[in-house]
Formats: C-alpha cells, sequence, structure tokens
C-alpha cells in the first residue's frame, strides 16, 4: 500500500464517518485509519485493507447478532452444557444431547420433550440448547408454562391475539418449561394447545415436565384434545428421560454438609419426594 501522504482532512473524515454511519458500518468508522497505517506498514495492497476492514465488521454483526438472540431469548438464566453434571442423571445420554445442541433438530421442525422430576436438570438442558441455538443464529424465546398462558390469555382479551401468535411463529424454538407445575384453567389449557397445534411442522418446541404423558390429563382436562396434541407434539420428537435424584438437591448437599449428615437428610427428602 501506498505511503499515507497525509491524514484525511476534517471534511474528509467527517464525511467518511456520515458514510459509515448510513451504511451501518461502525467497525469500518473505528478502524480505517488504524487498518490503513497497519496496510502501509505490512506493505499490504488495497483490496487486503479492504478484506480486513470488512472481516473485522463481519466479525462485530456476528458478535452483536449473538447478544441479541441471547437478549430476545430472555433465559432467566444464562447455562451452557459444559456447567451441566451428565453423571449426576445416568439415564441422560450425553452424546444425544451434544448431537441435539448442533441445532439440526430446529431445522427440521422437530421437537424436544424433557420428562423428569424436580430438580433434575431439565431447565438447565432446556436453557442450554437455547443458548446453542442463540449461537447458531437461531430465534429462541424462553417461557415458563404459566408465563405463556397468561401472556396468550392476555392478549386474547387485549384482542391482540394474532399479533402475539405471530411475532411467536418468527422464533424459531420455543422453549416452554415447568409444563404441570402450575395446573390452569380450561381456557388456559385450551390456548395453550392452539398454540402448540400452530407451530406443528413450522417450528420447534422444547417443554420439560415433570409429569408423564399418562398424567398430562392434569393440565389439559379433555382425553379428546391431549390426544390430539401428543400426536401433533410426538410426531417429530426428542423425548429423554431425567430418571434421577434431585440434581439442585445432590448438589446442594455435596456442597453444604458434611457426610455424616447426608444420609439422614437424604432419607427426609425421600419420604417427602
Amino acid at each position: 500500500m501506498t505511503e499515507l501522504s497525509q491524514m484525511p482532512s476534517r471534511i474528509t473524515e467527517l464525511r467518511l464517518l456520515g458514510l459509515c454511519k448510513e451504511l451501518r458500518l461502525p467497525s469500518v468508522a473505528k478502524n480505517y485509519l488504524t487498518q490503513a497505517r497497519q496496510a502501509q506498514e505490512t506493505d499490504d495492497s488495497y483490496p487486503d485493507y479492504l478484506r480486513s476492514l470488512l472481516e473485522q465488521e463481519l466479525s462485530l454483526r456476528e458478535v452483536n447478532r449473538r447478544k441479541r438472540l441471547l437478549q430476545q431469548a430472555k433465559f432467566p438464566i444464562t447455562y451452557t452444557l459444559d456447567t451441566y453434571d451428565f453423571t449426576a442423571v445416568p439415564s441422560l445420554s450425553k452424546q444425544k444431547i451434544l448431537d441435539l445442541a448442533r441445532g439440526e433438530f430446529i431445522t427440521k421442525n422437530e421437537n424436544i420433550v424433557l420428562l423428569g422430576g424436580v430438580g433434575t436438570g431439565k431447565t438447565h438442558i432446556a436453557s442450554a440448547l437455547g443458548y446453542s441455538a442463540c449461537e447458531a443464529g437461531y430465534k429462541v424465546r424462553f417461557f415458563t408454562a404459566a408465563s405463556l398462558i397468561n401472556q396468550l390469555i392476555e392478549a386474547q382479551e387485549n384482542q391482540t391475539l394474532s399479533r402475539l401468535e405471530n411475532a411467536l411463529l418468527k422464533y424459531r424454538l420455543i422453549i416452554i418449561d415447568e409444563l404441570g407445575f402450575v395446573p390452569f384453567s380450561q381456557q388456559g389449557a385450551q390456548m395453550l394447545f392452539t398454540f402448540l397445534s400452530q407451530r406443528y411442522q413450522r417450528g420447534s418446541v422444547l417443554i420439560t415436565t415433570n409429569l408423564p404423558f399418562t398424567e398430562w390429563t392434569q393440565v389439559f382436562h379433555n382425553d379428546r384434545l391431549l390426544a390430539a396434541l401428543l400426536d401433533r407434539l410426538t410426531h417429530a420428537c426428542h423425548i429423554l428421560e431425567f430418571a434421577a435424584e434431585s440434581y439442585r438437591f445432590s448438589h446442594r448437599l455435596d456442597s453444604t454438609f458434611e457426610p455424616q449428615q447426608l444420609s439422614s437428610i437424604t432419607e427426609a427428602h425421600d419420604e417427602i419426594t
């Protein structure tokens, strides 16, 4: 690259910054002079200089896009797979989870259902898979089952339900946590059924629940409604069981109590659960 004879004039600099702002190139605006000096020192060609600037811009956009996707997902806590102790849940295949984390189930509009008792790490795995999906560039939205139903009911009362449903269809993955923890009204059950039916083969759903499928009538109150829902939900679905004692409970014991205290506490916990 030929030697820089002089710094750009203030007018030229302001015009360049204005163009970068209009074209939404913040990294170029920030780095064009520094990169020009470096290109001069290493005798880079003009195309190499331009390529370097644009690669930095693209990298910044990718970082910002991932941040934006994670913010839109509204995870209550950020969990990743590398912080999950798979040895605590022997029934869960680590390789299966890692395969799902690649996101192919989303491209195929497949679903995931995580079944297991309270505290076995279902929310951790669900959030971690959602995090991986955001990192891969997919739009994800996290809800508890209760909060989703409340939003659907509120939208219906405000006559904005269609707008909300259309907005949610833009998300490639919807995570519904804690299905079965809170009983739903008949209206809530019907609205959740409609919502899930609308996503059939149009977007992926990941559900965590402490109830086996045979007990979902406690949530949906209607056998025919439930049969129709399960037919759609499980048509292309990965069903994973978390057969273990409470993941949170055992880890809290290990970090809090002395070994001699554990047996009596564990016995009391087993009697309660």
